[in-house]
């Protein structure tokens, strides 16, 4: 069945300016009333869901996630992935093209496509290649991967050195309307870091991978986004100097837009001399902190733990709250997991030689939360906007709004939900994360795609 009404939540749209609290009809997979002619229309025969205290809003999207599908199941496949982004309250995720083979030729778009067709408990859509097997020489075949289905296109996991090929990339997409996505890094100055370069590789001894290696290739982005007029969208943001390029270029009026991934607005660089040096040098400013003191002891985590190794790596104090800033006021458009599965025995090596990422399409929604709206930064509105209106834009997505005759994806939360995430709850294949055994405040209750529910708490409980 894929009709369901919702009773009695707070319904938040930011796509329509709705804050209300009201029913919430859902009929043959598409949205069909809020207000009092919900219950007029409802069928008799259709589930009924008492979401009073809750939140109700449009289905969370990510548009950065790594499914591991094809090429790398063991770490991750379509469907443990997408079960993972229902419990984290998306209903919509965009699959990044560094699979094996990479998605840059339309039949690994049609496998992808059928594989999720499926297997997927939630919408998937895909991502191809910028450059042929992403290896930044020799331009994909961006029509035909557009005429395939693609929303977008980007050699996430590697950037696009060669700058006459990327301005000929943005030329060449503007005839196809779909943005370019772009990791912000330049090797010269990057080399083989595995580290912010700043104090904390010093006194640890780790290369250090500096933010000029981001800046210099967001400024890069900015300059063809100006000249082409095609649409850039950096990826995972990491740094204050990044902020300021891309504030300064928006005000001008370059079609450039951003995201930031939450684990570096929670964590820093401190983080990888251990839980305790974290804490105490960095953990007073963090929401998180204040919550444990509250209510027990902090978690606990080794120095050089491969968990919290990532590309682009965490970076300082200063640069966390840059992004914070950023996200509140709309510099930055979108918050994103870049969740990057890898199995046990892959971390389980020296911290130099271990792979980049974590996983996080269950955590980035609480940890956003307590570290936007629980510390008082900035309105619930606003937050879910930078989770639906915002990446349904960029990615021109019918997506994102509670809008009548919109698809009945739905993402319903209780922002005082005090929980753990354990392994027990952890449905991605993988666990390579820092935030297993972290309290959090702010549950998903239930996720709803196209008028089903592909997962919900276990006190939801429907009725008819």
């Amino acid at each position: 069945m894929n009709s369901l009404l919702l009773i009695g939540g707070r319904i938040i749209d930011p796509a329509n300016g709705l804050d209300t609290v009201a029913d919430l009809l859902i009929l043959d997979g598409k949205v069909s009333a809020i207000g009092p002619e919900a219950r007029k229309l409802v069928p008799s025969d259709a589930p009924k869901v008492d979401v009073k205290g809750m939140v109700v809003c449009p289905g969370l999207i990510d548009m950065h996630v790594h499914l591991r599908e094809p090429g790398h199941t063991a770490s991750e496949t379509i469907a443990t992935g997408t079960a993972a982004a229902a419990r984290g309250g998306f209903t919509s995720v965009l699959a990044m093209p560094n699979t094996n083979p990479p998605i840059d030729d339309p039949t690994t778009v049609a496998l992808i496509q059928d594989r999720a067709e499926k297997s997927a408990v939630v919408n998937v859509f895909v991502a191809g290649c910028i450059t042929k097997n992403r290896a930044g020489e020799e331009l994909a075949p961006i029509g035909s991967l557009r005429r395939a289905g693609v929303v977008a296109i980007t050699d996430d996991g590697a950037c696009v050195q060669n700058n006459e090929l990327m301005r000929r990339a943005l030329e060449y997409v503007r005839m196809f309307d779909i943005p370019v996505l772009d990791h912000c890094q330049d090797y010269s100055l990057s080399q083989d870091g595995v580290a912010h370069e700043g104090l904390w590789s010093t006194i640890l001894g780790l290369r250090g991978w500096p933010a000029i290696a981001e800046e210099i290739i967001v400024a890069r982005n900015i300059l063809l986004a100006e000249l082409t007029g095609a649409h850039v969208h950096c990826q995972h943001v990491t740094t204050a100097g990044s902020v300021r390029l891309i504030r300064e270029a928006k005000k001008r009026g370059v079609p450039i837009t951003a995201e930031a991934c939450a684990h570096h607005m929670v964590l820093t660089d401190a983080a990888l001399a251990g839980s305790e040096t974290f804490w105490q040098t960095d953990g007073q400013q963090t929401f998180a902190w204040r919550l444990y003191r509250e209510g027990g002891e902090l978690p606990q985590w080794p120095a050089y733990d491969p968990n919290v190794k990532v590309n682009p790596p965490l970076r300082s104090a200063i640069d966390r709250i840059a992004l914070i800033e950023a996200v509140v006021d709309g510099t930055i458009d979108v918050i994103a997991s870049d969740h990057a599965p890898h199995c046990d025995y892959e971390n389980e090596v020296e911290f130099d030689i271990a792979p980049f990422g974590m996983i996080g399409l269950q955590t980035v929604f609480p940890l956003m939360l307590m570290e936007l709206y629980h510390a008082g930064r900035m309105p619930l509105t606003k937050l879910i906007a930078r989770l639906t209106v915002g990446p349904a834009k960029i990615l021109g997505l019918r997506k994102g709004t509670l809008s009548i005759g919109a698809d009945g994806d739905v993402t319903v939360f209780d922002p005082n939900f005090e929980w753990t995430f354990e392994q027990s709850v952890n449905a991605s294949k993988s666990r390579n994360t820092p935030f297993l055994g972290w309290r959090l405040k702010g549950g998903v209750m239930m996720t709803v795609v196209g008028g089903r529910i592909v997962w919900q708490h276990p006190s939801m409980t429907p009725h008819l």
